[in-house]
């Protein structure tokens, strides 16, 4: 017997093709009709074919899934269990798990499942179905489900299939819906992604959710205090448990510094994390950005399936096209609609002719079933309005609108005699002309479907939008300088003279604490520098004379030296910045001569300039062999540049008198208020110039001050900014609150006393009902407020400077009224006028100028 011999040419890629095929349409891409994928829109067949309006256990759910789905009661579950999670499609009892902690649910057989009202309204309609059979041919289930609304954008969805994967985010439910019927109007609406588990998140490289987009997501952390960070909200996709793991690891590496993190999270997220003494909070938390999983970087990938083929479209799109979808169902349903009223119609107007003009005595003599039929056809015949008909004016019977069948007289033998004796004509006239006047208003619909389908989003709005208010805030991150937020984990060390840095050297000298990827400038006394990174040990070359961190850009530090140029045999003098470098290179910031060194070298962070006392060798020829030379005379050049001339002759000694004043000047200085962070590249509104030794005073709105390093680690819950600026030796605060204890409106000035650094003062106080209406540190503050009293509005002004006196931070200050102000706007002054900004009213900032309602 031969062997039968089977050719595999061509065999895998057909076979691969396939499979490809089947997971890309069958399992992992959801269709863009109804948002689901095949497993998801089963179990909700399921749920609505076994739907009493009760609870059903989740293993029985999954059971009759089980006649649709030709896959495992665990991916079944799993799935169910993952919709029960959004909140939306499935009422849930018992314990669905957590997707904040990422516990799993309770097995199927504790947890109980029915389908939402709003998943009854949105997803099913038998009459608009089109149905296929079961796998194994017994039952039928929906090709798609009519959904009326965008399902995918609200849930968001995520599945690899074979060769191509799809990755939609959740969208904001009451977003959505109003977006909908923008597009309705003709508009074209921009939606943007909205988490369950809060958090905030920068959309300004989304990119409608397709490919090559990408989101960043963070965590909501707030300081309690200088010792504690709290993490109330997390990024989407990461639970508590990763967090903390990411956490600890980042403290393990030396990235952050911290002393524990608790976890008390229950019904509200709560992971708190406790710092170090001499650990700032601020800085903390951009470390906390910059090296855990606080912030996530999410790249979406919309895919969907569209007539059996995968498309890759933008979350615009796809809402446009289920909004298309959910006009043309509606009006399929209102199309179904008007046939059915268009026969009721018809036989309640049949029904009317059939007994009130007595037809049914015209059956008594028949003999046949057939001659039954002709009968009654005959009677009612002449009721039949065709086109070719010409109906007088004075005829006013009722006319059919459609031809009779053989069903509409046999359901006319149907009636029973007792029906006919009791008939009421004027119930049927009733009867006819409320399906009349139903039939004119699907009509109506009809006419007006796109009006009819904004009203039915704005019932959606109405019954089902409370409650899924956005839970993520938009905003714009400010880029996180890895280098500045990194903690200090490694020493630096240095051999001078053998030319040897490193953080293994620590029987040298030491240097300074920094990071493990801090770059690091050395000078050596032959008038050449470089930069490297910082590692165990690195030779840089013999004889150093300066060690220090250096950062990229940087505009500030300032580089004072005098070199002896060794072909002139001239000192020069010269100062300079190093901004920019290639690693591991050596410059010559001398004029290039072999044999140059460096005589004299100081580095100023803020661009000081010093004054130095220059001895002359006793031979020198120079009249004057004591002098002084102040480096403010200089200009700060290239490193490049050769520098001026300090004097010709052979220099002794030179020595420093005393450093000045930086001759930078002072820096200016930002603040974004959708990010409460510092700046110097413009971005929001001016605080001022800061010099040297300056600092920020900052007033909360719930009446605390507080005075801050400048730096681009301030930072500050914008929406509780009450006022920023430069703290000055006298400076005031300016403020007008409600006392809750008394119930008076207080007006109060004082003096802003010596305080710590980074730690707020309560100035108003701690009762309850204690409400800060309006402060300022500015000078000359003019006010117009508005209270009610005896049931009437009043308006007036208020100088502040000249109602009381500067007093202590404890005081109370001046009764202004026993009443509550509605409404506080600063006047504009010719020092202090700002103009008004939509925009950070809409974002719920403060601005001077800007009317704050209040409500008590």
């Amino acid at each position: 017997m031969s062997a039968e011999i089977i050719d595999l040419n061509g065999m895998y890629e057909d076979y691969f093709l396939d499979y490809a095929s089947y997971v890309i349409l069958e399992r992992a891409v959801p269709k863009i009709d109804d948002g689901l994928k095949p497993v998801q829109r089963r179990i909700l067949h399921a749920l609505f074919q076994m739907d009493d309006g009760r609870f059903h256990k989740v293993a029985n759910a999954i059971g009759q899934t089980m006649q649709y789905h030709p896959h495992g009661d665990a991916a079944i579950g799993a799935a169910l269990v993952h919709i029960g999670q959004k909140d939306l499609l499935l009422d849930t009892q018992g314990n669905w798990g957590d997707i904040r902690t990422g516990d799993s649910a309770a097995a199927a057989r504790y947890i109980e499942t029915r389908l939402s009202a709003f998943a009854k309204v949105v997803a099913f309609n038998p009459k608009t179905t089109e149905w296929q059979l079961s796998y194994d041919g017994r039952k039928k289930e929906p090709i798609a489900l009519p959904m009326k609304f965008p399902l995918l954008l609200a849930q968001g969805v995520e599945g690899i299939a074979v060769g191509l994967s799809t990755k939609i985010l959740p969208h904001n439910f009451i977003e959505l819906i109003k977006a909908s019927i923008k597009i309705l109007q003709g508009k074209k609406p921009k939606i943007y992604p909205d988490f369950l588990t809060g958090g905030s998140i920068d959309v300004s490289d989304y990119k409608g959710g397709k490919r090559g987009g990408k989101v960043k997501v963070r965590a909501q952390i707030k300081t309690e205090d200088k010792k504690t960070l709290v993490v109330t909200e997390l990024p989407y996709g990461v639970t508590t448990n990763q967090l903390i793991d990411s956490i600890i690891k980042a403290n393990d590496k030396g990235k952050i510094k911290i002393k524990k993190v608790i976890d008390n999270t229950a019904e509200d997220v709560e992971l708190r994390i406790e710092l170090p003494a001499g650990v700032s909070a601020d800085v903390t938390r951009d470390a906390l950005f910059a090296f855990t999983s606080c912030e996530v970087s999410i790249s979406p990938n919309a895919c969907v399936i569209v007539d059996n083929r995968p498309m890759f479209l933008t979350v615009e799109e796809i809402l446009q096209n289920n909004t298309e979808q959910t006009r043309d169902l509606l009006r399929w349903e209102l199309e179904i609609a008007r046939g059915e009223l268009q026969e009721k119609w018809h036989f309640a107007s049949l029904e009317k002719i059939f007994i009130q003009e007595r037809i049914y005595r015209d059956i008594e003599e028949c003999e046949s079933w057939e001659e039954v039929l002709e009968a009654i056809d005959s009677g009612l015949r002449e009721y039949v309005s065709t086109p070719s008909d010409k109906v007088k004016a004075s005829d006013k019977r009722l006319r059919l609108l459609r031809d009779i069948t053989e069903d509409d007289l046999t359901r006319l033998t149907e009636i029973k005699i007792k029906r006919i004796s009791k008939y009421n004509v004027f119930a049927a006239d009733e009867k006819i002309a409320a399906i009349e006047a139903e039939l004119k208003q699907v009509e109506h619909d009809l006419e007006h479907i796109t009006d009819y389908s904004i009203a039915y989003y704005q019932e959606l709005l109405k019954k089902f939008g409370k409650g899924r208010e956005r839970r993520t805030e938009i905003t714009d991150f400010q880029d996180i300088k890895v280098r500045q937020v990194v903690a200090n984990n490694v020493k630096l060390y240095v051999q001078r003279k053998e030319g040897m840095i490193g953080t293994s050297l620590k029987k040298d000298e030491f240097v300074t604490e920094c990071s493990d990827i801090d770059d690091i400038i050395v000078f050596k006394k032959d008038g050449t520098y470089q930069v490297t990174r910082v590692a165990d040990k690195t030779f840089v070359g013999k004889n150093i004379i300066h060690v220090a961190v250096w950062r990229k850009g940087d505009e500030r530090t300032t580089y004072n030296l005098v070199y002896l140029d060794a072909k002139t045999g001239r000192s020069m003098a010269k100062r300079f910045h190093v901004k920019a470098i290639v690693r591991d290179r050596d410059y010559d910031i001398t004029a290039g001569a072999k044999g140059s060194r460096i005589t004299y070298f100081q580095a100023h962070p803020n661009g000081e300039a010093e004054t130095i006392q220059v001895q002359l060798t006793p031979g020198a020829r120079a009249r004057t062999k004591v002098f002084t030379f102040d480096f403010g005379d200089l200009d700060i050049k290239g490193r490049g540049s050769k520098g001026n001339i300090l004097t010709k002759y052979s220099v002794r000694k030179l020595t420093l008198l005393e450093v000045g004043s930086s001759t930078i000047g002072a820096m200016k200085w930002w603040i974004d208020r959708s990010t409460g962070r510092l700046n110097r590249v413009g971005q929001g509104d001016l605080l001022g110039e800061f010099d040297t030794g300056d600092y920020l005073l900052l007033v909360t709105r719930d009446g605390q001050y507080g005075i801050y390093d400048v730096d681009e680690n301030f930072y500050y819950d914008p929406k509780m900014i009450e006022d920023l600026a430069v703290l000055y030796q006298d400076s005031v605060i300016s403020a007008v609150y409600h006392e809750g204890d008394k119930g008076w409106t207080m007006v109060k000035r004082f003096e802003v006393e010596h305080a710590t650094v980074g730690q707020l003062y309560q100035f108003v106080t701690d009762h309850r009902s204690t409400k800060l209406y309006y402060a300022t540190a500015s000078d000359g503050a003019q006010v117009v407020y508005t209270y009610k009293a005896q049931n009437q509005k009043y308006t007036k002004e208020l100088d502040l400077d000249s109602f009381v006196d500067v007093k202590g931070w404890k005081a109370l200050g001046n009764k202004l009224g026993e009443f509550k102000i509605l409404s506080i706007k600063e006047i504009a002054t010719a020092e202090t006028s700002s103009p008004e900004s939509d925009d950070d009213e809409d974002q719920g900032k403060y601005k001077p100028g800007d009317t704050i309602e209040l409500d008590f």
